[in-house]
């Protein structure tokens, strides 16, 4: 795609909601426009500001696909000045070391491989399914399925589980990218067709997720509904979630989840995953207010597209002023029944 400028762009990493999705969202569009930037004030708002061990990997695989070059990729620098080269498709490996999120790590370089010169494989190692981050199942059914209709076909295959706090998980993906993204004219929800329950127990009783399932089926009314029980040993440490999954007849899959944790019931797990999920459909949008943040950024390298929210919250739209420094659109939002129309514009 033609580039705005190649003019440095200054980043605050204090703005907003001031975590280290401005981070993320800067590499993402400095791959994949070719424009260098310089973020200060990096996770300024959060307890342990600076980059950690997820954040400094995200970096160093863009580093690594884009040719690029770093000043303060260090661990718990506040201060990170990048500048992208060619981007190269290719065979590539990244280990987080701890149980950071991988699929954020992931999300930070598939934009720009989604349109690279050939096909990727990747292999990342670290957490697979953390409660600050999109888990693995997330981003299969529900995140991927909506780039495909961009034009990229991404696959994926989880080898390892990996909770939070241990880590140690491992998935595999594959991008066959497209010379060009496909704006989305407009997502619909269109009715609920489909759903189900599915509780993962690592290392635990398997009681837990058989806890967790009656409970949300009772709170969703869903007493006979499909429900499943993963109890699995391959994880290096212990770990539970809870997943409430819903299709609808347009083709989106949406997944409301509870993550265990010490302290927490096993019917309060599932409560959370239950109610997050009533919400969603209460509102009447077709995406909830996670995906609807995942899906700014390659709507707005497609150039345009549309859909309702569930609502933004303010990780959204911090994400769409980072976007709108490098990318030559605009977000109009606006309410329409219970929840929030974004469409995305091309500038003239």
């Amino acid at each position: 795609m033609e580039t705005q400028n190649k003019q440095m762009i200054v980043i605050d990493g204090s703005a907003g909601e001031g975590g280290g999705q401005i981070l993320r969202s800067s590499l993402s569009l400095s791959l994949a426009t070719g424009t260098p930037f310089r973020i200060e004030n990096i996770r300024a708002k959060r307890q342990k500001p600076g980059l950690l061990r997820q954040h400094l990997t995200a970096v160093q695989a863009a580093i690594e696909i884009g040719a690029g070059e770093a000043e303060g990729a260090r661990l718990s620098s506040k201060t990170l000045t990048f500048a992208p080269g060619r981007v190269r498709a290719g065979v590539y490996k990244f280990t987080i070391g701890t149980a950071g999120s991988g699929t954020l790590v992931l999300q930070t370089v598939l934009p720009a491989l989604m349109t690279a010169n050939g096909t990727s494989h990747l292999t990342i190692e670290g957490g697979t399914h953390n409660p600050m981050a999109p888990p693995f199942d997330f981003l299969k059914k529900s995140f991927l399925p909506v780039i495909a209709r961009l034009g990229p076909k991404i696959t994926t295959d989880l080898s390892r589980y990996g909770f939070y706090p241990a880590g140690g998980g491992c998935f595999h993906v594959a991008i066959e990218p497209s010379e060009r993204l496909t704006p989305i004219g407009s997502l619909e929800r269109g009715e609920i067709v489909s759903r189900g329950m599915l509780a993962v127990v690592a290392n635990l009783s398997r009681s837990i997720g058989r806890r967790e399932i009656e409970t949300v089926a009772k709170r969703m009314n869903w007493e006979g509904e499909p429900s499943d029980i993963v109890q699995t040993r391959d994880s290096v440490g212990p770990g539970n979630v809870i997943f409430v999954e819903m299709g609808t007849s347009t083709g989106l899959t949406q997944l409301f989840c509870g993550f265990g944790r010490l302290g927490a019931s096993a019917e309060a797990v599932a409560a959370e995953a239950a109610n997050a999920a009533r919400s969603y459909l209460v509102s009447g949008a077709a995406v909830d207010e996670h995906l609807a943040d995942q899906l700014l950024l390659p709507f707005a390298l497609a150039g345009g597209g549309a859909f309702t929210a569930e609502k933004l919250n303010s990780h959204a739209r911090t994400n769409m002023d980072v976007i709108a420094r490098f990318l030559p659109v605009a977000f109009r939002t606006s309410e329409e029944g219970g929840a929030t129309r974004v469409e995305i514009v091309r500038n003239v």
